[in-house]
């Protein structure tokens, strides 16, 4: 009876629990249908994650493209990323140089500041945040026309102040404005560089006045892949020094037929000098010493002369003109000609003796004392002034003239 008392019992306590349990699994179910809402959108979340967002890596691409054998060099270097951002770029050439670049602001683009350059074998190597690194390559073209410059003075020489940077280009240059944009010239002390184009295929630099003694000079030039003309481009990357000496003015009055030699200010010498005749005038004006010859050969037919001369040995001869202006030794000639007259076919004659080598002479004398570079001024010689392009005349142009002729 007991036992089946607490049976009872308990049945009933089943029973009554029952509904209770009942009513509280009913009022259970939203929460546990929220629950499981709840769930299974966290668990779609993780696989749209999956599908759509964590699957996908970032892709980068390359232009010019990944593998090509002749690209462009005329268009900048650019890479861009997919699904992703760029942690760096790196664009090395095969010569040892690199690209540099800047990003947008996402970092899905970076652009070479400068374009690659011809002929030349690219490695891209772009990573991306949080990714692994991809790589590519390219070829640049070589170009097809090209042209150099040819610059005077030379490398590492020592010149006279008034030697001007000049360069004479391979190909007329019709892009005046981008080839002298890829030309630099700089002093120390600082001093203002500007360029005078002559001609399309001369372009010279100098300052507003002689160059202070002492200076260095520095030609940049970044002529390579500059194009000069449709189609020609340049091959020149290279820097150059050469430096300035002591001062060294020479003034020839042709009235009076002397010649007076300042070193630093100071007069160093005077020398009586013979000038052109009355038919054969020499240019006036302020020239420069081009080139230097202990001794040389000067035939009439040279300047459109005939064969009025044939000189074999003319002894110390400095070119002054690209036209065929010299001031050289003389020994030819009689020696009461010098400071008396004028009898020259337009150079400027000192006497001299045969062979070069005779040190007492004035001719000797003003030759050693003299380098490329340094500026003889002609006066009062019946002639014109030279025209500037004529030999390295051009201070002969004002400072407004001179600046006339950039093209920058």
């Amino acid at each position: 009876m007991g036992d089946s008392h607490i049976s009872n019992r308990a049945g009933q306590r089943t029973r009554r629990w029952s509904r209770r349990g009942v009513l509280a699994v009913l009022g259970a179910v939203p929460a546990v249908a929220l629950t499981g809402c709840s769930v299974a959108t966290a668990d779609a979340s993780e696989t749209e994650k999956t599908t759509h967002g964590a699957a996908k890596k970032p892709v980068v691409s390359v232009t010019p493209a990944d593998g090509t054998k002749k690209a462009d060099f005329t268009s900048p270097v650019e890479v861009i990323v997919a699904d992703g951002t760029l942690a760096s770029v790196k664009v090395t050439g095969n010569d040892g140089s690199t690209l540099a670049g800047s990003y947008n602001d996402a970092r899905t683009r970076w652009t070479s500041a400068k374009n690659p350059y011809s002929g030349t074998k690219y490695t891209v190597v772009a990573e991306p945040e949080g990714a692994a690194a991809q790589s590519a390559t390219f070829t640049t073209k070589a170009p097809g026309e090209t042209f150099v410059g040819y610059f005077t003075p030379e490398a590492d020489s020592t010149s006279g102040v008034g030697m001007p940077v000049s360069i004479n280009f391979t190909q007329a240059v019709s892009d005046r404005a981008a080839v002298e944009k890829a030309i630099t010239v700089t002093a120390e002390p600082a001093v203002e560089v500007v360029g005078h184009w002559f001609s399309d295929t001369r372009l010279d630099f100098r300052p507003q006045t002689y160059w202070a003694a002492g200076t260095t000079i520095t030609l940049g030039l970044r002529l390579k892949d500059v194009e000069g003309a449709d189609g020609v481009y340049g091959v020149q990357s290279k820097d150059v020094t050469f430096r300035i000496g002591r001062e060294q003015i020479t003034t020839v009055d042709l009235a009076t037929k002397r010649m007076t030699v300042a070193r630093d200010g100071a007069t160093l010498a005077a020398y009586p000098v013979s000038g052109g005749d009355a038919d054969h005038t020499t240019w006036s004006g302020i020239m420069v010493i081009s080139e230097r010859f202990k001794e040389t050969r000067m035939e009439s037919s040279t300047v459109g002369l005939g064969d009025e001369y044939d000189i074999a040995d003319v002894p110390h001869a400095q070119r002054l003109t690209t036209s065929g202006t010299f001031i050289h030794g003389n020994y030819w000639a009689s020696a009461s000609v010098f400071g008396s007259e004028n009898t020259s076919h337009g150079c400027i004659g000192l006497h001299d003796a045969k062979g070069a080598d005779d040190t007492s002479v004035d001719g000797y004398k003003f030759y050693e004392s003299s380098m490329l570079g340094d500026v003889v001024v002609v006066k009062n010689s019946g002639e014109d002034t030279v025209d500037p392009a004529n030999g390295l005349g051009g201070w002969n142009l004002s400072w407004d003239q001179w600046r006339a002729g950039s093209a920058l």
